[in-house]
């Protein structure tokens, strides 16, 4: 009994969000189930684990965030859509030339925040006061409507269209095995990193936990491309979404660099006497948050097939929610991917589910506010316990 309460305690947000699922199955009489619905998870949410991993490096290095990646999706879209609509650049040099803007804003930022010392919340603030203004600014002299569209379907197909797509009425096969074997090689993972921990001498899972982990996760992928082969294939904004998911778990828990950020936001001072240079840390942290925004912005001009000034709000708060929800440490040096990456799927599935149910979009922004403290509460008194 003692085994089950840790493995509960563990992974707390994950029951959580199976129990959350299962209520709005009961709730919206099993709509949620429907291919389209799992397909529009995927592709609403997809900016949300995208900005959230970048403001996960962000809040490791001690609770910091970053306030500005909202508006500056906001001006990465007007930039891209004078590039590609307004003066015909072809999307790929859009792309670069965006990139490039990401790349000059992270520097600058982190610059400021890791050598001159000002605080990240001060810094991103001005950011996000002045690119949304700019943003909306450049808009407005392009556009009599505020909006610049329609994109080039060369850009579209990059982060909206879909692998191998059929039509709905057609199952999906390539996309099923796709699926299927993910989930074999996410159980031999999970399978052959517990045998070479159980080798090393290190604290490992137990055969029961290993197996249940796998059976859940495998079970979990293949009821996802199950729905996708019915909603006409795999969209392409998952495959960015799953590449960014990967890389960064292989960073923060295989490479040095990685260890360093949660070193740095577990004592910053022990950091640097131990030899961290915590100030490259610091620059590296927002330089990859601004980095990922502008991938984000580029999923989220894709969906809408447009620029438009409102792009990008609130999308701060929905990247701290999805890490807060998902167990990163308010106050750094604590948290993992698959964390975050669950505390999004959560916030996702409380969004749809709502809107499924036909809840005032008021009401769906109190209960994503009541589950956010919960899990700082829970986070808290998990941590007095452990004391």
């Amino acid at each position: 009994m003692k085994n089950v309460s840790e493995v509960l305690k563990k992974n707390a947000m994950l029951v959580v969000l199976i129990l959350v699922y299962l209520f709005f199955m009961v709730t919206t009489g099993g709509s949620i189930l429907k291919p389209l619905n799992f397909n529009a998870l995927i592709t609403q949410n997809a900016y949300v684990y995208i900005l959230a991993v970048g403001m996960l490096m962000c809040m490791l290095t001690g609770g910091n965030i970053d306030l500005s990646c909202g508006s500056f999706v906001c001006i990465v879209g007007a930039v891209g859509g004078v590039l590609m609509v307004i003066k015909g650049v072809n999307a790929g040099l859009s792309i670069v030339l965006m990139l490039i803007l990401g790349i000059a804003y992270g520097c600058g930022l982190g610059y400021l925040i890791a050598y001159v010392h000002i605080p990240p919340w001060i810094a991103t603030l001005a950011g996000y006061l002045a690119f949304r203004g700019l943003g909306t600014s450049i808009l407005s002299s392009n556009s009599k409507t505020g909006s610049i569209a329609p994109f080039p379907d060369s850009f579209l197909k990059m982060f909206s269209g879909k692998i191998w797509q059929t039509k709905m009425s057609v199952f999906n096969w390539p996309c099923m095995i796709v699926g299927i074997a993910a989930a074999v090689i996410t159980v031999l993972v999970i399978f052959w990193t517990r045998s070479s921990r159980l080798k090393k001498g290190y604290e490992a899972d137990t055969f029961a936990s290993a197996a249940a982990k796998s059976g859940i996760s495998a079970a979990f992928i293949l009821l996802v491309m199950y729905k996708l082969a019915n909603a006409g294939g795999i969209p392409t904004v998952l495959v960015w979404v799953v590449g960014v998911i990967l890389i960064y778990s292989f960073i923060t828990s295989k490479t040095t660099i990685g260890r360093h950020f949660y070193v740095v936001g577990g004592n910053m001072e022990a950091a640097r006497m131990s030899g961290v240079n915590t100030r490259r840390i610091m620059f590296l942290a927002y330089l990859n948050m601004a980095i990922l925004t502008v991938v984000s912005a580029w999923t989220v001009m894709a969906r809408f097939q447009a620029a438009n000034s409102t792009a990008g709000t609130n999308f701060e708060m929905d990247a701290i929610s999805a890490c807060v929800v998902g167990g990163v440490s308010a106050s750094g040096g604590a948290g993992s991917v698959i964390g975050m990456v669950i505390g999004a799927t959560l916030i996702g599935v409380i969004n749809l589910g709502m809107s499924l149910m036909g809840i005032d979009a008021n009401y769906q922004k109190v209960v994503k506010g009541a589950v956010l403290l919960g899990a700082v509460v829970f986070d808290i008194l998990s941590k007095k316990k452990k004391g």
